[in-house]
């Protein structure tokens, strides 16, 4: 246990991670539209190995939280399914990396390496 009260401790930075965008594949679909802007359906579904069902909960919940907006459009008589990230999306991934940039740094700096003497 560190030293000090352990009331007085500040919380631990993991309490800090968002559950609808920590989970892998919403983060992976966060991170995907970020780097895009915005990504089709069938992209999102081909490049993390989705089903379509799998693939359309994970959108519906980052939908209801904000994070993602849907558009669909026709091309020919196709529908074709368009995801963006919204600003709060954007914001929610950005607090989520710091998050894990924070809980690295600190397994870096106190983690396995220290306590087996590697």
């Amino acid at each position: 246990m560190p030293d000090g009260d352990p009331d007085a401790r500040a919380p631990h930075p993991a309490l800090g991670l968002n559950e609808a965008v920590h989970q892998k594949t919403r983060l992976a679909l966060l991170t995907l539209l970020d780097e895009a802007g915005r990504a089709d359906f069938t992209y999102l579904k081909r490049t993390l190995d989705l089903t379509d069902g799998n693939l359309g909960r994970h959108i519906d919940v980052l939908t209801t939280q904000g994070l993602v907006e849907t558009t669909k459009e026709f091309i020919g008589r196709r529908p074709r399914t368009w995801v963006t990230i919204t600003r709060h999306g954007e914001q929610a991934l950005a607090a989520e990396m710091d998050v894990l940039a924070t809980l690295v740094d600190r397994f870096r700096t106190n983690g396995t390496t220290t306590r087996d003497g590697s």
